[in-house]
This record gives C-alpha cells, sequence and structure tokens, in this order.
C-alpha cells in the first residue's frame, strides 16, 4: 500500500508522485503520515516536508498551508514549495542574518512576520543541506 502525495502552490504543481511516508510540519508539531492513516486537516506552519521516493528522502521547504489526509492521499496547499534545486543557499543565508539581526530589535508588531521569515530562510538551508 502507498500514499499519494500532491503538493500544490498558488503557481503550480510541485509534486504528485506515489510514496510510503510523509513527514510535514503542522501547527503543533511534525505529523507523520504512513498508508493507511486516519482522515485528518490540519494547518501547517514553514518548514521542511519530507517524503520517501524511490531514490530516498525527499525534502521540500514549505510556507504555511493547509494538509488534507483522505483515502490514502495527501493533499498539501502551501503558499510556497522549493525543491533544493529551486532554492538559492546563499540568498537564504542573507535572508536568515537579515532576519536574525532584525529580532534583536523587533517591536512587538513586527517580531512574528520576523520569525516568519526566519523559519523560511532555515528550511530552506535545511533542503539545500547548507544548514
Amino acid at each position: 500500500m502507498a500514499l499519494k502525495l500532491v503538493v500544490v502552490t498558488p503557481e503550480k504543481k510541485v509534486v504528485e508522485t506515489e510514496t510510503d511516508q510523509v513527514e510535514v510540519p503542522g501547527e503543533l508539531g511534525y505529523l507523520g503520515i504512513l498508508p493507511g492513516h486516519a482522515p485528518l486537516i490540519s494547518l501547517l506552519k514553514t518548514g521542511v516536508l519530507k517524503y520517501r521516493d524511490r531514490g530516498g528522502d525527499k525534502p521540500l521547504a514549505i510556507s504555511a498551508g493547509f494538509m488534507e489526509v483522505s483515502n490514502d492521499t495527501v493533499s498539501v496547499l502551501a503558499d510556497l514549495a522549493e525543491e533544493p534545486s529551486d532554492i538559492d543557499a546563499s540568498a537564504a543565508e542573507k535572508d536568515r542574518a537579515k532576519a536574525e539581526e532584525e529580532l534583536k530589535t523587533a517591536s512587538r508588531e513586527t517580531l512574528e512576520e520576523i520569525r516568519t521569515r526566519l523559519e523560511l530562510a532555515e528550511a530552506r538551508l535545511a533542503v539545500a543541506g547548507k544548514a
């Protein structure tokens, strides 16, 4: 038995594949999805989505969105989803450094937005293998 994984953004379908398992960054922590999983809908937070392909584990950097598990299909709707080949590691490193610097003087109003940018930069670096 296998899972069908579909990852889409507003711009395109990023992944549509068969997989043995999926790990997604849920709002309250990472969720592991295996074949036969109970139906589920969850908010996603920025982080790294991993799935197992014939060639091994495959990561995607994703931003906030939603996930639905139903009938061995995992549907992920994310604002952004990037494969390792899509990521500019040096730009992500600059984004992380800028966000870390801004956190030092952040106001309450800007704190959450800066943290989200930092989490996305860290997810991109992890997917690119530079974290």
